[in-house]
C-alpha cells in the first residue's frame, strides 16, 4: 500500500516531501507509531532520489516527528496535540433524525458503564474458558478451506446450505421446531433476525406488542423502525394475551424462558396467543434465546411447533451457547415472510461471513455443540443450585426468586422496600456487579428486584459475592 504523497513538477522536491509528511504527522493523519516506508521504496514510488527521501527523514527525526529504530525502520512520533481533524458539517437537513438517534438510551450498548467488577451477575455473559477452543479452531480451519473452494463469489442471502441443514436438525432435536433447511435463514446474531422481520412487517405507526417487562433491544429496535410499541403484562403463565390490541401487526415474546423474569409460558396461554395472532393477522416472533439450558421438569415444545397456520417466526442464537463474539444466529421463517426477508437480508449485508458458517456447520455436525451444551448445562446447574441455596437461606429476608427451569439467569423480587440503587452502588464498591429489574420496564412501574445472570461468574465466587451482598443489606437496615 502506497503512502499518499503528491510531488508536482521538478522544483523543491525535498521541501514538498517534507511539508506533506510533517503536515500529515502534525494533523494526526499519520498515527503515532505508524511505520513509514523504507527510503528506497518511497523514493521508487515518488520518482525521487533516495538521498532526497533520506534527508527528509533525517530532518523529521531531528524535529522528533519520526523515530528511527535500527534494524526495524522509521516510525511516526506524533506530538501529543496531534489529532485527526474533525469535519463539522453545517446544518443538516436530517438533523432531527440524527438527534433522535443521539438521544436514544441503549442500556445494553455499554454493559459495564462503571467498570467490570470481580464478581459479575450481568445477564447474557458466558464463561469463555468453557468454550472448546481447540475444536473450534479445527472447524475454523475447515471453514477457511471451504471458502478457498468458493471461487471468490458472493453467496446466497439465506446462508450456506450445510449450516442451514445443521441448524434445522439442531432446532428440531433440541426445541421441537418443525422446519427444513428451506425455512432457515442464517443471520448475524438474533438481533439481525429481529431487524429483518421488523423491516419486512412494519411501517411507521404499526402496532407492535412486546412483553412488559421485556428485552429492551427488541423494543427499541422496533420503535426505531417507526412502530408504536404496546407493553403487554406477564403473569406466572406468561404473556397476558387478552391485552394484545386489535390492529397489532407483530408480537414479540420469549415463551420458553420469559425475559427477564424467567417463567415459561403455559400451554393454555400459548394456544391463546396463537389463536389471537391468527385472529388479528399478526406474526409472532418467538425469541428462543437460551432455552438449550434446562434443569428440571419436562422440556416444553417451542411455540413454533404448535403453529398450524404459519404465524410464528422462531429466532435463535449461538451467542449464549458458544461465544457472543461470533455473531451467529438464525431465524426459522414461515412461508408468508420468507422470500421478503431474504430480499431484505440481501440488501442489508448480502450474506453472513461464509467461513464462520462452514465452521459452525462442522461444529454442529461433528457433535461439538451438543457436547459443549451438556458440559455447560452441568456447570450452570451447579451455579443455579448455589443461587437457590443462598436466596433460600442468607438472603431470604430480603429477596424471593422467581421460579425458572431454563436459561442462565434468575430474577429475585424484593420482599420488603429496599433502596436498590444504594445496594447496587455499595455492592460495586465490594467488587460485586448487581443489576436491577427496572432496566427491563418501559411502560409500567417496575417491580423491585434484581436480575442475576450466572453464566459469567465462577461457581466458587457465587457464595463470596452474595454473602458480601447479605452483609451490605444488614448494614443498610
Amino acid at each position: 500500500m502506497e503512502l499518499h504523497i503528491v510531488i508536482e513538477g521538478t522544483k523543491d522536491l525535498s521541501g514538498q516531501l517534507y511539508r506533506q509528511l510533517s503536515d500529515s504527522i502534525r494533523s494526526g493523519r499519520l498515527a503515532d507509531g505508524q511505520q513509514l516506508p523504507p527510503t528506497r521504496l518511497l523514493a521508487e514510488q515518488l520518482g525521487l532520489s533516495r538521498k532526497t527521501v533520506s534527508d527528509v527523514y533525517t530532518r523529521l527525526t531531528q524535529e522528533r516527528l519520526v523515530l528511527g529504530q535500527v534494524g526495524k525502520g522509521s516510525f511516526v512520533s506524533a506530538p501529543v496535540e496531534a489529532r485527526p481533524r474533525r469535519q463539522i458539517a453545517g446544518k443538516l437537513a436530517s438533523a432531527a433524525i440524527v438527534a433522535k438517534w443521539d438521544a436514544m438510551h441503549a442500556p445494553l450498548r455499554n454493559p459495564f458503564p462503571e467498570g467490570r467488577s470481580r464478581h459479575e451477575f450481568i445477564g447474557g455473559c458466558i464463561t469463555p474458558g468453557l468454550f472448546p477452543i481447540d475444536e473450534w479452531r479445527r472447524c475454523v480451519l475447515h471453514g477457511l478451506r471451504q471458502d478457498a473452494k468458493g471461487g471468490g463469489m458472493y453467496h446466497q442471502a439465506e446462508g450456506v446450505a450445510e449450516l442451514r441443514a445443521a441448524i434445522a436438525h439442531h432446532a428440531a432435536y433440541a426445541r421441537g421446531v418443525v422446519c427444513t433447511a428451506h425455512n432457515v435463514v442464517v443471520t448475524n446474531g438474533a438481533q439481525q433476525a429481529l431487524d429483518l422481520l421488523g423491516r419486512v412487517l412494519l411501517e411507521p405507526g404499526c402496532v407492535v406488542a412486546v412483553e412488559e417487562p421485556g428485552y429492551p433491544a427488541a423494543r427499541m429496535l422496533f420503535a426505531s423502525q417507526g412502530a408504536q410499541m404496546v407493553g403487554i403484562g406477564v403473569d406466572a403463565e406468561g404473556m397476558l394475551v387478552d391485552q394484545i390490541p386489535q390492529g397489532t401487526r407483530l408480537i414479540y415474546t420469549t415463551p420458553a424462558h420469559q425475559f427477564p423474569l424467567g417463567m415459561p409460558m403455559s400451554v393454555a396461554r400459548r394456544e391463546a396467543l396463537l389463536a389471537r395472532a391468527l385472529e388479528i393477522g399478526a406474526i409472532i416472533i418467538e425469541d428462543d434465546y437460551d432455552s438449550e439450558f434446562r434443569y428440571e421438569g419436562r422440556p416444553t415444545d417451542s411455540l413454533q411447533s404448535m403453529d398450524r397456520h404459519g404465524v410464528v417466526a422462531f429466532v435463535g442464537t449461538f451467542s449464549k451457547v458458544m461465544l457472543p463474539e461470533l455473531r451467529l444466529g438464525y431465524a426459522v421463517l414461515p412461508e408468508a415472510v420468507l422470500n421478503a426477508a431474504l430480499t431484505v437480508k440481501h440488501l442489508n449485508d448480502w450474506h453472513t461471513a461464509t467461513a464462520s458458517q462452514h465452521a459452525l456447520a462442522k461444529f454442529i455436525s461433528d457433535g461439538y455443540l451438543s457436547r459443549h451444551i451438556r458440559r455447560c448445562s452441568e456447570i450452570y446447574a451447579t451455579r443455579r443450585e448455589r443461587l437457590h441455596a443462598l436466596f433460600a437461606g442468607p438472603l431470604s429476608p430480603w429477596f424471593e426468586l422467581v421460579p425458572a427451569s431454563a436459561g442462565f439467569h434468575v430474577a429475585a423480587l424484593c420482599k420488603k422496600p429496599l433502596d436498590l440503587d444504594l445496594l447496587r452502588r455499595l455492592a460495586r464498591r465490594a467488587d460485586v456487579g448487581l443489576y436491577p429489574l427496572s432496566n427491563f420496564y418501559a411502560f409500567t412501574p417496575p417491580k423491585a428486584g434484581l436480575f442475576l445472570g450466572y453464566g459469567g461468574i465462577e461457581t466458587l465466587d457465587i457464595d463470596t459475592a452474595l454473602l458480601r451482598v447479605r452483609d451490605i443489606l444488614q448494614q443498610m437496615e
